[in-house]
């Protein structure tokens, strides 16, 4: 009866009315309503043909794009995957213009985007493993530590690591997280807080000045695991300047320097890097490490701005560990997301 009733009120034929997708048909041979025949499909559109051959030549060879001006190599491999939106922009161009010119070129920047990002569009989640991580830019402004600390703490984490702190509202991260974790340390304005015993706690020199990066070491279950928290230097894009990043480069080398010096097979970075895995930037750092979120994640995990997610700079990598799931956790009072991913210490059982 239900069925009948359905083809009743479809076959109708008023507004409203049809089968799921009829309306996308409709206006589908609406825009391609009188290609066959017609000449000009090859003469039309062919800026819009140009700007797409444009735009895959952009994502293609993204490390190529200098930044002797204004960094704008890196600027560009920050928000690299947002070049995405342009393609239905273009396809609906192209539809509008009767353009096959430009429907043809615009398969090279699809074919491009999804070779660069297509992975990510695929839930890679993983269950199991042996050790939960947990990484947060609390905001030094942060209004609500304690509530901040107690959501970080809820999820389940067995090692968090915090940055930004503030020195006064260190001593409501330590009261607030000292029922979860046994276990913690704070160096300058980064901390490390474990379920399980941390030793050989050290500052790490990311040639600031200050300390902003720290190294431990947390003695899980599964063995011995080298932790690395750091904060990057900010960037800036400035009208007169572009996208400032030359501190955070310097810093990015210097701590990829200390994680290659590093005598434990197993390394894990928590921190907050200022830049995504495609900024070439830090390649000092990504070359020795790996995501997990590109790995066993689900999406891209955006973490920046917590408003609007628009880019990666939260990063959790890892090396000598192996990668089960990778997400981000609720909004706090911080204007970052936390990230969290859980491995697998022990690689040799399966």
């Amino acid at each position: 009866m239900a069925q009948q009733a359905y083809m009743a009120e479809t076959d109708g034929g008023g507004p409203g009315t049809g089968r799921p997708g009829g309306r996308f048909r409709r206006l589908l041979r609406r825009l391609t309503a009188g290609w066959r025949g017609d000449r000009r499909i090859w003469r039309r559109g062919l800026l819009t043909a140009a700007v797409a051959v444009g735009l895959a030549a952009v994502m293609a060879a993204h490390s190529r794009i200098p930044n002797a001006v204004g960094n704008l190599g890196s600027l560009t491999e920050t928000f690299l995957p947002w070049c995405g939106l342009l393609l239905p922009v273009l396809l609906l161009i192209a539809l509008v213009r009767r353009s096959a010119t430009a429907l043809i070129a615009l398969v090279l920047p699809v074919a491009v985007w999804l070779d660069l990002f297509g992975g990510l569009l695929f839930d890679k989640t993983g269950t199991g493993g042996d050790l939960m991580v947990v990484s947060h830019n609390v905001n030094a402004d942060n209004a609500d530590p304690s509530g901040t600390a107690r959501s970080v703490a809820a999820s389940g984490a067995d090692v968090l690591a915090l940055e930004e702190l503030k020195a006064s509202a260190v001593p409501v991260y330590e009261r607030t997280l000292a029922t979860t974790y046994e276990h913690h340390a704070v160096v300058g304005t980064v901390g490390l807080w474990s379920k399980y015993p941390i030793s050989d706690v050290r500052a790490v020199d990311i040639k600031l000045g200050w300390k902003r990066a720290m190294r431990a070491t947390v003695a899980t279950p599964s063995g011995p695991v080298a932790v690395y928290v750091a904060h990057l230097p900010s960037v800036r894009v400035k009208l007169e300047a572009g996208f400032t990043a030359r501190q955070r480069d310097k810093s990015a080398d210097a701590l990829g320097e200390a994680i290659a010096d590093e005598a434990l097979p197993r390394k894990i970075l928590l921190g907050d890097l200022n830049g995504t895995m495609n900024d070439r930037a830090l390649n000092a750092i990504t070359s020795q490490l790996r995501s997990p979120q590109g790995a066993a994640g689900d999406g891209f995990g955006f973490s920046w701005p917590a408003a609007f997610p628009m880019a990666r700079i939260d990063q959790i990598l890892i090396t000598g560990v192996e990668p089960v799931s990778s997400w981000t956790l609720p909004e706090t009072g911080s204007d970052h997301l936390p990230i969290a991913a859980r491995v697998k210490v022990d690689t040799e059982t399966s």
